[in-house]
C-alpha cells in the first residue's frame, strides 16, 4: 500500500475525510509565498507555468470544498483566501493572469465556482470587499471568453453557480446559453460526445454527468426540469458504466487523461450528492470506494508524496500534452460525497459487490463490446469506432483491438522495430520490416453478428477489414489484408507483467512457435493462437514503462511476411490475471463462428 494512506482502510466517512487531508499535507510545503502558486515540478505542459501553478492551487479544492461542506476539519483555509486573494488581484506580484480565449485558467475556474457554491464560510465570507471584488471581476472573464466547444462549457455553469450562491455578479445569461449548448450533445440512452468528436470516454462519467449532477443538486430550484433531465441522464448511464469495473474495483483504463485515476469513479459519489440511486446504495457505494482501495495499492506517489504524472505508477509516457505536475490532482473530484451528512444513504448502506451483470455487453454509443467473467479482475472491451487525432498516442488510446481492467494497454516509445512499438492487442504492418504502423483510425466501424466491424488502411496501398468476435473468457480477431506492397505483420496479445522474469526467482513459463505464443508469469497468463496455423509465435520483451500497469511486460505475438495481395489472418486471444484459470481455458480454445465462412476466401 501507498505510504501515504499506509492506515488508511478507506471504508468509512471519517477514512475519506482524512484521505483528502493526507493527500493535501505534502501539498502544503510547495505553495508560494503568497499561496497563489503550487509548483509541484518541473515538467511542461501546453499551457504557461503560471496556469500550471493555478491548477496546482485550484484542483484540491475539489476534495477540499466537500470536506468543509460535510464538516470535515481543516486547518489551512487561510492559505486559500490568501491566495485567492492574491490570484485575482492584477496589482500583486502572483495575480493568475488576465484569461485568454480557450485559456486553462478558465478550467481552474470551475473548483473555484464549486467552493464558493458549498463552502462559502472557509473561501468568500471571511474576504474584503476588495477581495471580493477582484474574486468576482477574474471569475467573471469566463463569460465573455471562448471555451472550446465541449465539456468545457460546464466550466462556465459551474463559476456562475459559485457567483450566485454567494450574491455576487455573474451572468445567467452566458450560463443558460452554455447549458443549452450542451444539450446539444446529448446522443441518448445517458451519453454525450464530447463536442464534436467520436470521443466516448471518462469524460462522459467525471465530466457531463459528474458537472450535470452538481448542477442537478445545486440548481434543482431554479431549473428544476433540466436539473430531472440530468438526473435521469445518469441514472441511464449507470447502467451502462457499471460494466466498466471488475470485482476488485479497477476500472477499464481507456481514452485520455488517465493520469486523473481515481475521478474515474467520480461519478458514483456525484449520484450520492445529487441524491440519485441509480444502482442500490449499497452497490453505489461499492463501486465508489473498492475503486479508491484499488487505487491506495498502487505506487502512484512520487518520492516526496506527491500525485505522479502516470497511471498505475509514475509515467511520463502515457502523459496528455496538456497534463502538467498539478493535472493529477483532479482525482479529488472522487470526494465529492463527502459534502453529504454521515446520515446519508450513501454512507448508511452496507457495501455490496457488483451486480450480477451478463457476461457481454454492446455499448453502442461507445462502440465497444465488454466481456467478463462473473467475479473476476479481468474485464475486457473489444473496441472498433473511435479516434481522437490530437492526442499524444491516440491510436494506443482509443483503437486498439480490445482493453483490459488486469493487463492495462501499452503505448510506444518509437516505431522502429517491435519492442519499441509495444503493439498489444493490434495487428502491426510495415514494409521496410522496422517501422511499424496500426489501426489508428478506423474509415468504417459497425456492429455485425455480435461482432465489432472495421476498415482501416495503416498504409497507402494497405487496407485491413477486421472483425473482433467476444467469446468469453477468449476474443476471436479475424483480418482481410489487402496490400498492393510487401509487408511484414505483428499481432499482439495482452502484455503481461513480467515480474519474477529474473536471475533468482526464474518463475516465467514462455512458449512460442508455429501457430502459437504464450507467456506465464505470477501475474497471470496470455497468449494467442493463430486459427489457420500459418503464423509464427514470438513472446516479445517489450520496451520498459511502455504499459500502463506494470514497468515491465512481455508481448505474444504472431508474425508473418505477406507478398503483395489479399490474406485472411485470424486468431483466438486469452488472458486470465490468474494462473490457474488461464491453464484451464488455455488448451479449449474456440473456433470461428459459422457467418464468417460466408466471406469467400476466409480458411
Amino acid at each position: 500500500m501507498n505510504p501515504l494512506l499506509a492506515d488508511n482502510h478507506l471504508h468509512t466517512r471519517a477514512d475519506l475525510q482524512a484521505a483528502v487531508r493526507d493527500l493535501f499535507r505534502l501539498l502544503k510545503s510547495h505553495f508560494s509565498p503568497g499561496a497563489a502558486r503550487v509548483h509541484l515540478g518541473d515538467t511542461a505542459a501546453l499551457y504557461d507555468n503560471h496556469a500550471a501553478e493555478l491548477e496546482g492551487f485550484a484542483r484540491p479544492l475539489w476534495g477540499l470544498a466537500p470536506l468543509a461542506a460535510g464538516g470535515g476539519a481543516f486547518d489551512d483555509w487561510e492559505l486559500y483566501r490568501r491566495g485567492l486573494t492574491n490570484g485575482c488581484d492584477p496589482q500583486q506580484p502572483e495575480y493568475w493572469g488576465t484569461p485568454r480565449d480557450r485559456d486553462q485558467r478558465l478550467v481552474e475556474m470551475a473548483a473555484i465556482g464549486l467552493a464558493l457554491a458549498i463552502a462559502p464560510a472557509e473561501i468568500w465570507e471571511p474576504l474584503d470587499r476588495r477581495a471580493r471584488d477582484n474574486v468576482t471581476r477574474w471569475l467573471n472573464t469566463i463569460n465573455q471568453l471562448e471555451l472550446v466547444d465541449s465539456n468545457w462549457l460546464f466550466f462556465r455553469v459551474l463559476v456562475n453557480v459559485g457567483l450566485a450562491h454567494v450574491g455576487a455578479v455573474h451572468d445567467e445569461a452566458a450560463m443558460h446559453a452554455a447549458l443549452d449548448r450542451l444539450e446539444q450533445f446529448y446522443l441518448g440512452d445517458g451519453w454525450y460526445s464530447d463536442g464534436l468528436t467520436t470521443q466516448r470516454d471518462y469524460y462522459i462519467p467525471f465530466a457531463f454527468h459528474y458537472y450535470g449532477l452538481i448542477y442537478a443538486r445545486l440548481a434543482a430550484p431554479r431549473d428544476p426540469d433540466r436539473a430531472q433531465r440530468f438526473r435521469e441522464r445518469a441514472t441511464l448511464f449507470a447502467q451502462q458504466f457499471v460494466h466498466w469495473f471488475a470485482a476488485d474495483g479497477a476500472a477499464l483504463p481507456f481514452g485520455r487523461s488517465l493520469t486523473y485515476r481515481f475521478a474515474q469513479g467520480s461519478f458514483w459519489g456525484a449520484l450520492a450528492f445529487a441524491d440519485v440511486e441509480a444502482l442500490p446504495w449499497g452497490v453505489i457505494k461499492g463501486l465508489a470506494l473498492r475503486h479508491l482501495r484499488w487505487w491506495s495499492q498502487q505506487p502512484i506517489f512520487t518520492a516526496d508524496g506527491l500525485l505522479s504524472i502516470g497511471y498505475a505508477y509514475p509515467n511520463l509516457n502515457i502523459a496528455e500534452q496538456y497534463n502538467s505536475p498539478g493535472s493529477p490532482y483532479w482525482a479529488l473530484k472522487f470526494f465529492l460525497p463527502l459534502a453529504l451528512p454521515e446520515s446519508h444513504p450513501f454512507w448508511q448502506a452496507e457495501e455490496l459487490p457488483l451486480p450480477d451483470l451478463p457476461p457481454i455487453q454492446h455499448q453502442p454509443h461507445a462502440s465497444m463490446i465488454f466481456y467478463r467473467d462473473q467475479g473476476s479482475r479481468h474485464v475486457v472491451a473489444l473496441a472498433s469506432g473511435q479516434h481522437e487525432p490530437w492526442i499524444r498516442h491516440a491510436g494506443e488510446k482509443y483503437a486498439k483491438f480490445a482493453y483490459s481492467t488486469a493487463f492495462g494497454f501499452s503505448v510506444p516509445i518509437g516505431r522502429r522495430g517491435l519492442t519499441q512499438a509495444a503493439a498489444d492487442s493490434m495487428l502491426a504492418l510495415s514494409d521496410d520490416g522496422e517501422t511499424y504502423r496500426v489501426r489508428e483510425r478506423p474509415i468504417e466501424a459497425s456492429y455485425e453478428h455480435g461482432a465489432l466491424r472495421s476498415i482501416w488502411r495503416p498504409l497507402p496501398g494497405v487496407e485491413v477489414e477486421t472483425w473482433l468476435i467476444p467469446d468469453p473468457p477468449w476474443h476471436i480477431r479475424v483480418h482481410r489484408l489487402h496490400t498492393d506492397r510487401p509487408l511484414w505483420s505483428a499481432e499482439g496479445g495482452f502484455a503481461l507483467d513480467r515480474t519474477g522474469d529474473d536471475p533468482i526467482a526464474r518463475s516465467g513459463v514462455e512458449q512460442a512457435g508455429a501457430g502459437v505464443a504464450f507467456a506465464q508469469y505470477p501475474a497471470g497468463g496470455s497468449g494467442l493462437r493463430d486459427l489457420f496455423g500459418r503464423r509464427v509465435g514470438r513472446v516479445l520483451r517489450v520496451d520498459p514503462n511502455t504499459n500502463l500497469l506494470h514497468p515491465r511486460t512481455v508481448l505474444p505475438t504472431l508474425i508473418d511476411e505477406h507478398p503483395p495481395g489479399e490474406y485472411w489472418l485470424a486468431c483466438a486471444v486469452l488472458a486470465e490475471p490468474e494462473a490457474a484459470d488461464w491453464a484451464k481455458h488455455w488448451e479449449r480454445p474456440p473456433t470461428l463462428p459459422e457467418w464468417l465462412n460466408d466471406h469467400q476466401g476466409l480458411g
